[in-house]
């Protein structure tokens, strides 16, 4: 073949790529919601909880998910990236929009997708799934016009037989035997490694990686930010969640917040909740000092409210286990964040 006809071919090949992930930065750059954005923390609502795993019934549509969010009063949501919402299986660009069109019809901001990813198996075929779908769910969220995708180090998952509720206990056991022959350097290793190569496709796309402090892999959230500094990328920050920390003390959880500063780019609260004879809803008490926590650090992000665990003993079934928790949930939250700003 020409070699000059090679070239051309290469450099419109390069051109229409570029222009393909500039298009979704656009997008995301032209939200209104973004451009008109009061400062200070607010309440987002994260698509797990109607995901139809945690209760028995089946998953919210995200259109419904949505409107529901306008309704318990959150300023925005965050879609799960897997099915039966936000699998990027079932997002082509044109769904995203849609999904755009409707919230910003509801004044809902679609403020971040999750990542339900693991980088951690010694298996490379595995691994190199992972990172096309941690890839393509970065798309999604450029798509949606989100800023950030929030991922893991590693991540076990969840089994689910038919109706039944989900359960962590299988996949856990599966994941500790792939790695009990492995050394912990070695899967700090290759989720290091996948982390690299998505926080390059993320800063192509104008999408930030909020990494989170879950389990497995690490253990405190010094952890987090020593792979943040190996990873050295701008598009890669933080996703420091107060229940992820080993001590929950003020002390302990003041210091965390302030190590991580300003690499904080979004956060997860849950837990559930009963509303007392005296109106007052009844959450963890950690709350409380983790808001305050996040206001000492400027933090003006989300606090995004995750139904994500099976009920307990005596705890409702269905899917109104969690429709009263995302209703008392956004409430408490807000009087947290109303208490700290004034």
């Amino acid at each position: 073949m020409n070699e000059n006809l090679m070239k051309r071919r290469e450099f419109v090949g390069t051109l229409a790529a570029t222009a393909a992930m500039l298009e979704p930065t656009a997008l995301a750059l032209s939200n209104p919601q973004k451009q008109n954005r009061s400062p200070g923390m607010k309440v987002g609502l994260y698509s797990i909880t109607f995901l139809g795993i945690w209760y028995q019934g089946e998953g919210l549509p995200l259109e419904e998910f949505i409107r529901r969010a306008k309704q318990y009063g959150y300023d925005g949501v965050e879609f799960d990236g897997k099915r039966p919402h936000a699998s990027p299986l079932d997002m082509p660009t044109s769904r995203c929009r849609e999904l755009r069109r409707i919230a910003d019809g509801e004044g809902i901001e679609i403020f971040g997708v999750a990542a339900n990813n693991d980088f951690s198996s010694p298996i490379p075929e595995h691994r190199e799934c992972q990172i096309s779908y941690v890839r393509d769910l970065i798309r999604v969220t450029a798509d949606l016009g989100a800023e950030t995708l929030r991922v893991f180090f590693a991540w076990s998952g969840v089994t689910k037989r038919g109706p039944q509720i989900a359960q962590y206990e299988i996949a856990q056991q599966i994941w500790q035997f792939t790695h009990e022959q492995f050394t912990a350097d070695e899967t700090w290793g290759w989720c290091r490694d996948g982390l690299v190569e998505c926080a390059r496709y993320a800063a192509d796309a104008g999408v930030t990686l909020a990494l989170q402090n879950h389990d497995p892999v690490h253990e405190d959230h010094h952890d987090v930010l020593r792979m943040v500094r190996e990873v050295d990328s701008p598009a890669l920050k933080v996703s420091l969640d107060p229940w992820g920390l080993p001590d929950k003390s003020p002390e302990y959880i003041l210091q965390a917040a302030r190590d991580v500063g300003p690499r904080q780019v979004l956060c997860h609260y849950g837990g559930v909740y009963e509303r007392g004879p005296d109106g007052e809803i009844k959450g963890e008490s950690h709350f409380r000092p983790f808001v305050a926590a996040m206001k000492d650090i400027g933090y003006q992000g989300y606090m995004s409210y995750e139904l994500c665990g099976p009920p307990k003993e005596g705890e409702m079934l269905g899917i109104e286990r969690a429709e009263m928790n995302a209703q008392l949930a956004a409430e408490f939250m807000r009087g947290l964040i109303e208490e700290r700003e004034g």
